[in-house]
């Protein structure tokens, strides 16, 4: 059903579908039912994919059935031995799931909303069947609030997790510069080289990553999946970047995310070293399909959801 928005074509990514409400501008793809952009009175609050090809860095889609990676890309699953593809080869992992990169079909738009519907069929590393459905709306006051339905089509219950992979943007200024806000007391210490956890370690009051009263980032080089995040009296925890001239952004997600990873997105390429900062709630831990831990064990005719919003000023 179409009820209005308007729609182009990008012939890399899908379609591309444009809501707006109030001051807020948000542009989706077809193609890994992504945010290609999102603007508060025509500014950014996200980094922009390039043009053409496949959506950098798998910059605002959707991650599932596993947020962040895999080591090995091998996993148990009720005594299975399952292997999928290593999508992240210079670390021998398996990365950012297996839909970011998969036309999902518009079911549903309007001049405010979308909403777009992928079926996962089984494969070899992961035999299950899933039914995705990605609501994006967008509200004059609220910004961009985003809804993620997960369905087992299949007989057996299915591993499962999911999370966004926006770059926030607080302003024009540099990065280096901008106020982040976001209290946890924890934080998944990880390997050097491949970035597979080893632990659970405090959040140190006055610490490197201590933000729960706002701190400059500085130089500090961000790659980490947080935890005991606070929460208000819904359930709802909120991460906050103001840059130095007072614009900012801000996200806020459910209780169905208990995790948060923050990366700086540090790159060797000048175009795309620290040009936002990438925030994932994620429904589970990197790793978490060889951990156990937080990963929803999805059984057939009980759908999985996952909330989170994007506003700014």
């Amino acid at each position: 059903m179409n009820t209005g928005s308007m729609t182009d074509r990008c012939g890399d990514r899908g379609r591309i579908l444009t809501l707006t409400a109030g001051p807020y501008t948000a542009q989706v793809a077809s193609v890994g039912a992504g945010i290609e952009s999102l603007t508060v009175d025509g500014r950014d609050l996200l980094v922009r994919n390039p043009p053409t090809g496949p959506a950098l860095l798998s910059r605002g889609a959707i991650i599932a059935p596993w947020p962040n990676r895999i080591g090995d890309g091998t996993y148990t699953w009720d005594g299975r031995e399952l292997q999928v593809p290593l999508s992240e080869p210079e670390r021998g992992n398996a990365l950012h799931g297996l839909v970011s990169h998969l036309p999902y079909d518009v079911v549903q738009t309007g001049a405010d909303r979308a909403v777009l519907q992928l079926e996962l069929f089984p494969s070899p590393g992961y035999p299950f069947h899933l039914l995705l459905t990605v609501t994006h709306r967008v509200d004059a006051d609220l910004g961009l609030l985003t809804t993620v339905r997960a369905e087992n089509l299949g007989l057996d219950d299915a591993p499962y997790g999911v999370c966004p992979h926006p770059y926030l943007i607080a302003g024009p200024e540099s990065l280096d510069t901008w106020t982040l806000q976001v209290a946890a007391n924890r934080v998944l210490e990880v390997t050097g080289d491949r970035l597979l956890p080893t632990g659970l370690s405090p959040i140190a009051p006055g610490s490197a990553l201590d933000f729960a009263e706002g701190s400059v980032i500085g130089d500090r080089r961000l790659d980490h999946a947080l935890t005991g995040l606070a929460r208000d009296a819904h359930g709802v925890a909120e991460v906050t970047l103001t840059a130095p001239g007072g614009t900012g952004v801000r996200m806020r997600f459910d209780e169905r995310c208990p995790w948060l990873q923050l990366h700086t997105a540090d790159r060797p390429e000048p175009e795309n070293d620290r040009v936002g900062l990438a925030v994932e709630p994620m429904t589970c831990p990197p790793d978490a399909f060889r951990s156990g831990t937080d990963v929803v064990r999805l059984p057939p005719g009980r759908p999985h959801e996952a909330s989170w919003s994007i506003s700014g000023w």
